[in-house]
């Protein structure tokens, strides 16, 4: 994999993490709703769900991804319940008080899990690995460095947006903290949670 190639995947990666989508959604609510950490955790999920698609491209596996392309539709509505269901608990969650209780350790799955519900769901995750992504590389002669590389690419490229939209809202949450918008934050985190869960469910 030379450098040329490896900076054409890298720049359309970005490009394409830059476009707003579930993903982007679901990183800001996370941060919105529970802090800058489980926003990571989500971004974690999300790069997992991408190394997920890379291995199957790398392995050669596309005929299996499309034998298994009715599992893909379950596991994207499956995300969207999720998403949807995390929203409505913190849309219908008994508040009370301006103070917020501290998240459990224990949440940081659930940031995990949406993220990667996501990116697994994500009819343009799919169709990118396993449909474009070969032009970039000749799979059948990918070396183990090259591996690496690509793995690399998808973290920083992906990973980095992600993240840069996680420190963003984490930025803007303290704000609204700072001007007492608790209540906007629960009812605003969780409605886009479950706009996020509606995004999945209703792209084909």
């Amino acid at each position: 994999m030379n450098l040329t190639s490896s900076l054409a995947l890298f720049g359309t990666m970005v490009i394409l993490a830059l476009i707003p989508g579930p993903g982007i959604l679901a990183v800001v609510a996370r941060t919105l709703a529970a802090g800058f950490r489980h926003g990571i955790s989500t971004v974690v999920g999300i790069v997992v769900g991408d190394f997920v698609f890379i291995t199957f491209a790398l392995l050669g596996l596309t005929a299996l991804s499309e034998l298994m392309g009715n599992l893909f539709v379950i596991i994207k509505y499956a995300g969207a319940a999720y998403l949807i269901w995390l929203g409505g608990s913190l849309v219908f969650s008994k508040h009370s008080g301006t103070q917020t209780r501290p998240v459990h350790e224990s949440n940081y799955l659930a940031s995990f899990s949406a993220g990667l519900f996501i990116t697994l769901g994500n009819p343009k995750a799919i169709l990118f690995y396993l449909s474009f992504f070969p032009a970039f590389l000749d799979l059948s002669a990918v070396s183990e460095l090259d591996a690496l590389v690509i793995y690399a690419i998808a973290t920083t490229a992906v990973g980095g947006v992600m993240l840069g939209y996680a420190y963003a809202a984490h930025r803007a949450k303290s704000t609204l903290g700072r001007l007492r918008g608790g209540p906007f934050l629960r009812y605003g985190s969780g409605a886009l949670l479950m706009g996020s869960g509606v995004f999945v469910a209703a792209r084909s």
